[in-house]
């Protein structure tokens, strides 16, 4: 007969909790700022999130018009990449995916290469600047393996320097994701992992994603620390991931950064959220823009006005034209590059299919 178990004791063997941060309110109010806040860095940090918005519109303008391929907006989700690359060091690897293009212009990607890669160019992955950050990618999760063998070789060879990957809130479903993260955690490789929860997975909300409370909490098995950020607070987002970087690079280990956005507009080109999305959660997701909320507060602190304004968009504006210009004025590579990109040395057994190739196709 099965006996009473109601009296047996248990006993609480470990506890875990999920912090906050934030810096700036939804309407612009200073919770408190951290060292770094100082009124020309604010004006730089607006005026790259500027940046990335115009740019992101016109990618999707050449999009429509046929002149590049499918693309991925980063609208309403700016402050994400904006805030990862002003934390990051000149000598810090982006492993990112498909939505960093705030963190890549920060750090010195020209914009000719970023719409030289999603109008199909390969080209547009061999960076001119930051040489030794990874290319764009595409393949869901992968990019946080290739952040783990980067840190481990860092780690390695005793460098101080670490790691910045980036992954949506449904690649975290994937297997790559807590592979990589359990072998940072187990080595405490110098690796931060950030998670864009913009809430959806395409089309599928974060409530059908996971039973989760938080996606930061998916560190805790893999014995890493995770946090919230409001990742529509620029300013919040830099002073999690700097602290998070300066962690790693004294040896302290990997870390899980949740940033909390809101995707304002389709998933890619190649999406129509109106399909799966009510208009009101558009309509919500507006209000907490991360360009106004920084604006706000730059405009109450008499940081910032209209003449700044309009300067820094005609500025950003004729650098988008000179990139568009410079993108629209690249030859096409010869069909033999196919084999060309990726050997040094040809293989002899290639040399037919070149030339066939070549044959069929010019």
């Amino acid at each position: 007969m099965q006996g009473d178990t109601t009296n047996i004791p248990t006993q609480v063997v470990k506890q875990f909790e999920i912090t906050y941060t934030q810096c700036l309110q939804a309407d612009g109010t200073a919770l408190a700022l951290p060292h770094f806040a100082n009124p020309d860095h604010l004006k730089r940090l607006y005026s790259a999130l500027t940046h990335t918005r115009l740019f992101d519109a016109k990618a999707i303008a050449l999009q429509r018009t046929g002149k590049m391929g499918t693309y991925p907006s980063v609208l309403g989700q700016e402050a994400i990449g904006v805030g990862i690359g002003a934390a990051m060091s000149p000598a810090d690897v982006l492993c990112p995916y498909y939505r960093e293009l705030g963190a890549q212009l920060w750090r010195g990607v020209k914009m000719a290469e970023i719409l030289a890669y999603w109008g199909g160019d390969e080209r547009g992955n061999d960076f001119s600047a930051t040489r030794q950050d990874f290319p764009i990618c595409v393949p869901i999760a992968s990019q946080t393996l290739h952040a783990v063998g980067v840190a481990t070789a860092l780690q390695y060879r005793k460098i101080p320097q670490a790691v910045v990957t980036v992954i949506g809130d449904g690649g975290t479903s994937r297997g790559d994701f807590y592979e990589a993260m359990n072998l940072a955690g187990v080595w405490q490789l110098p690796v931060v992992f950030v998670i864009n929860n913009n809430g959806w997975a395409i089309s599928v909300p974060s409530a059908e994603q996971t039973h989760a409370e938080t996606f930061a909490q998916k560190s805790i098995a893999a014995g890493i620390m995770g946090e919230q950020v409001d990742g529509n607070d620029v300013i919040a987002v830099q002073y999690a991931v700097e602290r998070a970087l300066n962690k790693a690079k004294m040896g302290g280990g990997p870390s899980v950064i949740e940033a909390i956005t809101h995707r304002m507009g389709d998933h890619t080109t190649a999406d129509d959220a109106r399909r799966y999305r009510d208009e009101s959660v558009w309509k919500a997701y507006q209000a907490l823009d991360p360009i106004l909320r920084l604006k706000t507060y730059l405009v109450g602190q008499q940081l910032w006005d209209e003449v700044q304004e309009q300067s820094c968009k005609d500025k950003c504006t004729a650098e988008i034209a000179l990139a568009v210009a410079e993108y629209e004025s690249m030859q096409p590579m010869p069909v033999s590059s196919i084999f060309t990109h990726l050997y040094a040395n040809l293989p002899s057994d290639c040399q037919k299919q070149i030339d066939d190739a070549v044959k069929w196709y010019g």
